[in-house]
């Protein structure tokens, strides 16, 4: 039999290599990764559906919420996908999944931002706007911005899908197996339209901000793709300088930065309100921001 190269044998799933001082790096031991794998995202999900009759959640509209918390624990758990040794199929999940997940969390910020539009607008008698925000319309926005990338995707995986390649050039003595992209400009494709979405999230919610509005969250959807925007603006050359593992390290790193910074700027305001600062959700102070806002 071939002997085989390796000082311990390797970790299962749910276990992670930890090296041991003074000893080779083959040699190592596994340690349960299960109390580093942070549940942050399922806990703000549980406080939504817990005070889904509060004020401050139903006002910002419940579906969208829960949709976009939904779509930000998938965003999270996509990463998993970049972990292991890498298949055919996993190659192509990880794109794939990549691509959908974030665009339906862009395209629900950007229904969201839509909402905070309609909702002031509607204040006004006389206007369609009302029936818009009554009958939801705004609602379509991300069946039809994810539409779109399935067909991107779809063309993608039609003309040159990834697949499993070797990497003999990062570590020359090394054969590393990695996921090949397939095509570049399908990739970037993909990249482009969610940058697209991310940027008219972005410049709606800008326009937005100084809505006087009572719990106008159109500031947080600002400042969150703003973060949004920077990470993966960030990513692009630093992606491109890198290879082998510290390519698909960058990627990783990309994806939860993203994910954390969407997630802490929207609902962390939001949590911190319902659940430390709960006196401000009263109708005394709704009474008073309302006051404040017309400058009286």
């Amino acid at each position: 039999q071939i002997p085989e190269s390796v000082c311990s044998q390797s970790c299962g799933p749910g276990f992670q290599k930890v090296t041991q001082e003074g000893r080779p790096v083959c040699c190592f031991i596994c340690v349960s990764c299960k109390e580093r794998i942070s549940n942050q995202t399922v806990v703000v999900l549980a406080t939504f559906v817990k005070h889904r009759n509060n004020p401050i959640v139903k006002t910002n509209n419940q579906t969208l919420s829960f949709i976009l918390l939904i779509s930000l624990l998938l965003c999270f758990l996509c990463s998993l996908l970049f972990i292991g040794h890498p298949t055919t199929a996993t190659c192509i999940l990880q794109q794939v999944t990549f691509a959908l997940v974030f665009t339906v969390t862009v395209s629900t910020i950007l229904a969201k931002t839509i909402t905070v539009i309609l909702a002031f607008k509607a204040v006004k008698p006389g206007r369609t706007m009302r029936y818009l925000l009554l009958s939801g319309a705004f609602n379509s926005v991300i069946p039809i911005c994810s539409l779109i990338q399935v067909v991107i995707c779809g063309i993608w995986l039609g003309t040159s899908p990834p697949f499993i390649d070797i990497d003999s050039h990062y570590e020359p003595r090394n054969l590393i197996i990695v996921c090949n992209k397939g095509s570049v400009i399908a990739f970037f494709c993909v990249l482009g339209y969610l940058g697209f979405l991310a940027l008219g999230s972005f410049t709606l919610a800008f326009l937005v901000r100084n809505l006087p509005v009572t719990f106008n969250e159109a500031k947080f959807l600002t400042f969150s793709m703003l973060v949004f925007c920077s990470v993966w603006i960030t990513f692009l050359p630093v992606y491109h300088s890198t290879k082998g593992k510290v390519m698909l390290t960058v990627e990783v790193f990309s994806i939860l930065a993203s994910s954390a910074g969407l997630l802490d700027c929207i609902f962390g305001p939001k949590c911190y309100i319902l659940l430390l600062r709960p006196n401000k959700n009263c109708l005394n102070n709704l009474e008073k921001n309302r006051r404040g806002s017309r400058g009286y």
